[in-house]
This record gives structure tokens, C-alpha cells and sequence, in this order.
């Protein structure tokens, strides 16, 4: 299933999008997105059930915003480093184990809404994301195929960082990644049952029409399941929790200087196979 949510901000109602490409209303069935929701087995199969009958009315998407297509997210666990081609553009050594750092709930915005350029940064980049919503608690986890099998979908996340505040002024990057707007989520959450293979996925970002990143999660040195799994063995993660997994090659940090850092009024588009698009706007704040 592709879920989302959709209306003006901090309002927003539950919605499908059906095979078709019609969006359905699911606020008769349940109140939100949200973990609570990803946990209910039975709640999941009365949508699946309606869906399949035609019983979800129609909504008319015209001018309707798409949000966030979760709800009430616990915590954002992000993965950095996580790709070969990456390591290699930025001359980093790939990491024996995963780097793990956290972007605050707050970051989240939808996949088309405005990002804003912190205040005095010079060094706002992109980096086009394969996110992982978790649907059941992992807790101590022994195997990677435990890890795939506590995924309750997938969805495309923008991990938006500062990079003059996450490595050149002190301290952990916290700072560079956790600026107003800096994860937009979505269009949809997508059911893991559509998503065979996570690790054959495409992932492609664009700024103002020319294409920056062109990579695949076949390139993640720390797969879907295995990130998961090791993730467990240090936080408990939650239904409603979501990791992000990490960028492959084609950020601004990694090219030639002068480094094509985001500016205001630029238009940056992303998209994971089968996950959906997004396109923001940059602004500044």
C-alpha cells in the first residue's frame, strides 16, 4: 500500500493512493499514520480489505499539500557514511561499523514544502535518502533478516545538512543537521510487502534541473536489515521510529571547488524508485 497524508500543516488526514493513481480518504477507518497504526495488524488488513472491496471514498487532489506520511515520528535515526561511492568522494575510510547520529522529530516536513537556509550558513547541501519506518519494537536483534522483518515500509527522506555546522564548529554534527526543515518526508510510506528487494533500489536528486546524485542502495556498505539489527543493539527502536540510511555519491561537499552549496530560490527534486518524488523550493530563514 502507499500511504500518505495529506492537507495543510499540522492538520493533515490519512489517505491511499490506490493502483490507479485515485487518493483515497481513509479517515472513516483510522486517525492517523502513525506508529500506532504500523503495530496493528488487524487495523492494516481493514484497509487492505476496503481498498480491495472499492469501499474508500475518493478524494479530489486538486491544490491538496501532501505532508509527512507519518505521524507523531518517536525519533529519526540517521546512518552516515553509508555508502561506498560516497566514502570515496568525500575521502573518508568506510567505517567498520555504522556512524549513527539523530535528527530531531521537528526537521520533518512534507516532500514539497519549503526548506529554509539556516541563518549565516554558506554550506547547505543535499543528499537524496532511502528512509526505513519501523512497524514493530526492535530490541537487541540478532540477524539482519530479524532487522527486514521489524520494516514496516519505506519512504524517500531529503537529509538536508549544513556542513560548516556539522564538521567545522566543534562538537558532534548535530548542528548541521538538525536546522528548521532539514528532512523532508515522503510523498507516501510504502508498505514493505511492495518493496522486494530494498537493496535495488535507484535513488536520483536534481538541483534546478540537473542531475546531482544517480545511485543505488546496492551501494550501502551496511544494507537495510543489517542497519536495522545494529541500530537495536544500542537504542530501542519503536513503531513510528524512522532511520535514514544514508546518500550515495553527488553532494556539493564532494565536488570540486567552488562547491555548488544550496542557495535560495534554487529547486532541488528527488525521487527512490517506487517511493515517489519530491520538490522543494529553497528559502531563507
Amino acid at each position: 500500500m502507499k500511504l500518505l497524508r495529506v492537507g495543510t500543516a499540522r492538520r493533515e488526514r490519512p489517505a491511499l493512493l490506490d493502483p490507479d493513481g485515485t487518493l483515497r480518504d481513509l479517515s472513516g477507518l483510522v486517525a492517523d499514520i502513525d506508529g500506532t497504526l504500523l503495530a496493528d495488524e488487524d487495523a492494516l488488513g481493514r484497509i487492505r480489505s476496503a481498498a480491495a472491496a472499492g469501499d474508500l471514498p475518493a478524494l479530489d487532489a486538486t491544490g491538496l499539500r501532501t505532508g509527512p506520511p507519518l505521524a507523531r515520528i518517536g525519533k529519526i535515526v540517521c546512518i552516515g557514511l553509508n555508502y561506498h561511492d560516497h566514502a570515496r568522494e568525500t575521502g573518508a575510510e568506510p567505517p567498520a561499523e555504522p556512524v549513527i547520529f539523530l535528527k530531531a522529530p521537528d526537521t520533518v516536513v512534507g516532500p514539497d514544502d519549503t526548506v529554509l537556509i539556516p541563518r549565516g550558513s554558506v554550506k547547505t547541501d543535499w543528499e537524496v535518502e532511502l528512509a526505513v519506518v519501523i512497524g514493530r519494537t526492535a530490541r537487541y536483534l540478532e540477524s539482519a533478516e530479524e532487522g527486514l522483518a521489524h520494516v514496516a515500509g519505506y519512504a524517500v527522506a531529503h537529509d538536508v545538512s549544513e556542513r560548516e555546522f556539522q564538521t567545522e564548529r566543534g562538537g558532534t554534527w548535530d548542528k548541521g543537521k538538525n536546522c528548521e526543515t532539514f528532512n523532508p518526508l515522503g510523498p507516501w510510506l510504502v508498505t514493505a510487502d511492495e518493496v522486494s528487494d530494498p537493496q535495488n533500489l535507484s535513488l536520483r536528486l536534481w538541483v534546478n534541473g540537473e542531475l546531482k546524485q544517480d545511485g543505488t542502495t546496492a551501494e550501502q556498505i551496511f544494507p537495510v536489515g543489517e542497519v536495522v539489527r545494529y541500530v537495536s543493539r544500542f537504542m530501542t527502536l519503536y513503531p513510528g521510529d524512522v532511520v535514514n540510511t544514508g546518500t550515495p555519491a553527488g553532494v556539493a561537499m564532494g565536488r570540486p571547488d567552488p562547491k555548488p552549496y544550496l542557495r535560495a530560490g534554487d529547486v532541488v527534486e528527488l525521487e527512490v524508485t517506487g517511493l515517489g518524488r519530491q520538490r522543494q523550493v529553497l528559502a531563507q530563514a
